[in-house]
């Protein structure tokens, strides 16, 4: 794989008329700040997407441009090239007709490619195009041994057995998008398992004699005890994979059979994300733009841990993420790292909790402040006060619902006055599969079908026959039928009728009776709207989410 030199980048960019030279001085000076690359902070920015970037490159290399992420070939087409030839080329069959064949790369003018591709294909005519590496090595996932197979390989050849497994576990994780790898001792084995999209899957297993040195390692690079084995440990740890840095956080803890690991990958994805992108419905998006704009009060995401609360915040923060603008949050830990914004991680050895560290930053002249959560009383009565003196407070507050939160905040002793004078926006959140673009099928449901699934099924589908999608399951997909994730979303805003009701300390039903006349929806409501978009299925929301009960 070619990489493009900072000055041929910069040079197609300018020329195509993607970004400007200021751009590319503020993404030259970011990169060397932040050890990162000029590509990263253009996407941060919004200044370029994917698509315009591979655009921009297939103009520089003078050939078409082939969108993988959208157009994917199937498996069978891509397995028309052998493997070996196919990586050391890094060519993807992209289309293939009676008059000729497209084959794209992520160098369309390295050496030898049009020899080998004539000897591929000798009685065809070829196309080249460009398409991006990360969209290539996606292709190529259907070249993929089994994660089981690749360690009796790396056990056979006797070499560095446990930094080869991890590479090769946590290489894995990546390329199907986990976000969590889990290493699990049993009595003769140790089973790993990979949380892809909300969901565990079982990876594979290893034998139990090569875990203690497996253990030591993860603990060395994430720089905690080898000599604990009976107390809880946490750490993190940084792993280089495609020349890029990826951070990983370890959780270590003793169980009956030894010690379970659990390293969360901490994705870089969301730098990349807006707010359209989470999932919200247009409306949704405009109460939330609109309260954002406000230059005090608070807006809070609730929801359960893995809820994406944390990442709805952050994309916030990136859209107020201005110059004039003093950004400051604390948080426990620090996840992701934004160029502009003063982060501060909780430590509570050096007594550095969320409480203090939110009075100290009130006294740092800040316009918008981000608490990772409010857990306590004091935490709770800071944050109101510092909306209430003309900051705009984002927080995360863990709740079932929207309507739950206000309850659950007065009952912490924050005053009801204090409350309706600072709330914005409460937003709900949960996670839930889309479905597999590549395998998505249709099928038509009679409404007696479906009430034996669903028995509140005619209130949502009133017709007789309702046309559903479902996911066949492909390599695509790891077989699930399921693809990434999106949100489901139940916002409350603070209008004058709810502050009122809040001066009352209310309980969770009044709020969500008046919000409801307010035409507020639930989380299921909104989930239905994906499902009959084709965006998710029917079971995978009611795994997620209840219907209302008014």
């Amino acid at each position: 794989m070619k990489t493009l030199t900072d000055e041929q980048l910069k040079g197609l960019l300018l020329k195509g008329g993607y970004i400007t030279e200021d751009d590319f001085k503020k993404a030259e000076k970011y990169a060397k700040e932040k050890r990162s690359s000029i590509v990263s902070y253009l996407f941060f920015k919004n200044i370029l997407n994917k698509d315009l970037l591979g655009q921009a490159v297939s103009e520089f290399y003078n050939v078409s441009y082939a969108d993988l992420n959208s157009n994917k070939p199937s498996r069978e087409q891509a397995l028309k090239i052998a493997e070996p030839i196919a990586k050391k080329f890094r060519i993807v069959l992209f289309k293939s007709a009676t008059e000729g064949i497209t084959i794209t790369t992520d160098d369309p003018k390295q050496a030898g490619l049009a020899e080998q591709l004539k000897k591929l294909f000798p009685a065809k005519k070829i196309t080249v195009a460009y398409s991006l590496s990360e969209d290539i090595d996606d292709v190529f996932v259907y070249y993929h041994k089994a994660l089981e197979t690749r360690f009796n390989e790396i056990i056979k050849a006797k070499k560095r057995v446990a930094p080869e497994i991890i590479d090769e576990i946590i290489a894995d994780a990546l390329t199907f998008r986990a976000s969590d790898i889990h290493f699990e001792p049993r009595a003769k084995e140790i089973v790993i398992r990979f949380r892809i999209d909300g969901v565990l899957r079982e990876a594979g297993r290893i034998p139990k004699e090569y875990y203690e040195n497996l253990v030591n390692r993860i603990k060395v690079k994430s720089l905690l005890r080898i000599d604990e084995h009976l107390s809880t440990q946490d750490g993190s740890m940084s792993h280089e994979w495609k020349g890029k840095k990826v951070d990983l956080r370890t959780s270590i803890v003793p169980i009956l059979e030894g010690e379970k690991i659990v390293l969360r990958v901490l994705a870089t994805y969301v730098q990349g994300l807006n707010l359209g992108d989470l999932g919200l419905s247009a409306q949704n998006q405009k109460f939330l733009e609109e309260s954002s704009k406000k230059p005090f009060g608070m807006i809070l995401t609730t929801g359960p841990t893995g809820s994406g609360k944390t990442t709805t915040l952050y994309t916030l923060l990136k859209l107020l993420n201005r110059p004039e603008s003093n950004l400051t949050t604390i948080e426990d830990p620090v996840e992701y790292k934004i160029v502009g914004v003063n982060q501060i991680q909780v430590n509570e050895q050096t007594g550095l909790t969320f409480a203090k560290g939110l009075r100290s930053i009130v006294r740092q002249d800040p316009d918008i402040i981000l608490v990772g959560e409010i857990r306590d009383t004091e935490t709770a009565e800071i944050a109101v006060n510092a909306a209430l003196t003309g900051h705009l407070m984002l927080s995360t507050f863990h709740a079932n619902d929207a309507a739950t939160a206000m309850p659950r905040i007065l009952d912490m002793g924050v005053e009801p006055f204090l409350l309706a004078s600072t709330l914005e926006l409460i937003v709900a959140q949960r996670l839930i599969r889309r479905l597999c673009d590549e395998c998505r099928y249709s099928v038509s449901v009679s409404q007696e079908e479906l009430f034996k699934v669903f028995k509140e099924a005619p209130k949502y589908f009133p017709n007789e026959k309702t046309t559903f999608y479902k996911g066949k399951g492909c390599k695509n997909c790891g077989d699930s039928g399921y693809r990434g994730r999106t949100g489901i979303f139940e916002f409350i805003r603070a209008t004058k009728e709810i502050r009122d009701l809040i001066l009352k300390n209310p309980s969770t039903d009044q709020i969500w009776e008046l919000a409801r006349k307010q035409k507020a929806l639930s989380l299921f409501e909104d989930g239905i709207f994906k499902v009959k978009e084709g965006i998710t299925t029917l079971e995978e929301l009611l795994r997620v989410a209840q219907p209302p009960l008014n």
